[in-house]
């Protein structure tokens, strides 16, 4: 029975090893480089075991290749280092060199908005979800160039679609809040008294939108106006031409009645000489 045991074991452990060399995409390759390859790439720490796995050796091997690789590190003064933290190997860069890398992340991030860059992300703040074009609407101008800048900040992310129009809507970001230092949205400040509140706004923006609609009604009504002025002096030019056609027939009848007369004069002379 101890040998039936032994036998299953063994068949057991065989086909865990193949099931390891099945799992490998990728061919061996020297231990070093091949844990240095993946370490690269890792975006958490990995135990031993994981990293035996990838690279295809046993993990005492392993093991001692990432003891040579930290000692190599420290040696060269290279700007990271190789640290076990968390049960898990990972690179990370040295404390020395912390305030160099500060200044490259943050470059850029702590520089001050501009003002339609502020305006824009009040609008978003306090109309969010919204779309890109109703904050071009309420600010009056195109905000596509400033609303890429917020993306890029990460005061600004995406929120879906309208249902309506299918515009992307845009909503502030946790970081956003983070860096006014409040937990939520409903803790924003209220607006200032004097400024406009958003209805009035929308009121007004439909007030100038009758405006122009009722301008352009009265420049149809204005060229209206002006066809029948223009009609008006058709008609008036036929009257006269028709006025004087009536001239011209009365200076006919009057000449008619001159022929008479000399028909008559004839006839008087005519019975004279009788």
């Amino acid at each position: 029975m101890t040998e039936t045991l032994d036998q299953t074991a063994g068949d057991t452990a065989d086909e865990a090893a193949a099931e390891v060399e099945d799992l490998l995409d990728v061919p061996l390759a020297p231990l070093r480089p091949a844990l240095e390859a993946v370490l690269m790439v890792a975006d958490q720490p990995l135990d031993e075991s994981t990293l035996a796995s990838a690279v295809g050796h046993p993990v005492a091997e392993v093991r001692e290749a990432l003891a040579a690789l930290v000692a190599e590190y420290d040696e060269a003064g290279r700007g990271f280092e190789l640290r076990n933290v968390a049960g898990g190997w990972r690179y990370y860069t040295r404390e020395e060199l912390a305030p160099v890398v500060e200044r490259f992340v943050l470059d850029g991030q702590q520089a001050r908005l501009t003002q339609a860059a502020l305006e824009t992300l009040a609008v978003v703040a306090y109309q969010q979800p919204v779309s890109r074009s109703r904050v071009s609407a309420v600010r009056g101008v195109n905000v596509d160039g400033v609303m890429r800048t917020l993306l890029t900040r990460g005061l600004v992310e995406e929120a879906g679609n309208d249902v309506e129009s299918g515009a992307h809507l845009y909503r502030t970001t946790s970081y956003f809040l983070e860096r006014i230092g409040v937990t939520s949205i409903e803790e924003l400040p209220e607006l200032a008294p004097f400024l406009p509140e958003l209805e009035d706004m929308e009121a007004e923006l439909l007030a100038q939108e009758v405006s122009t609609g009722s301008t352009a009604e009265q420049g149809v009504s204005t060229g209206s106006t002006g066809e029948q002025g223009v009609s008006t002096g058709s008609t008036a030019e036929q009257g006269v031409s028709t006025g004087s056609t009536g001239e011209q027939e009365v200076s006919t009848g009057s000449t008619g009645e001159g022929g008479s007369t000399d028909e008559v004069g004839s006839t008087d002379g005519d019975e004279g000489r009788e």
